[in-house]
Formats: C-alpha cells, sequence, structure tokens
C-alpha cells in the first residue's frame, strides 16, 4: 500500500529539495499539510500535482 502522505522530511527527498524551499513551498501553499497531533504530514497528491504544475510550467 502507498503512503498518502509523508513526513516533511521524506516529501521534501522526494523532491529533492532541501527543508528551507520545502518549507517556503508550504507558506506558499504549494504543497498541502496536516498534523496529527504534533507530526506534520504533506499529502502525495500534492506532491505530486506540484511537480505536475512544474512540468506543465516547463513545456509552456
Amino acid at each position: 500500500m502507498q503512503p498518502i502522505a509523508l513526513p516533511p522530511k521524506e516529501a521534501f527527498a522526494m523532491l529533492s529539495i532541501g527543508r528551507t524551499k520545502g518549507y517556503e513551498l508550504i507558506a506558499a501553499r504549494e504543497l498541502e499539510v496536516f498534523k496529527i497531533g504534533r507530526s506534520t504530514r504533506i499529502t502525495v497528491a500534492s506532491i505530486l500535482a506540484f511537480m505536475e504544475r512544474q512540468i506543465a510550467s516547463r513545456d509552456v
């Protein structure tokens, strides 16, 4: 079963970006986050959507 959400460290690794850039994307609402207790999670769907937007903007 594929995870539907990842901790920030894993999500940022998936995108090959650093922590600062990752939190900038969260602040810009490019990535969807939610909390489970004190743990932050980023949805895999928002990571994939962000990647698709980046690819689409490059092809224009």
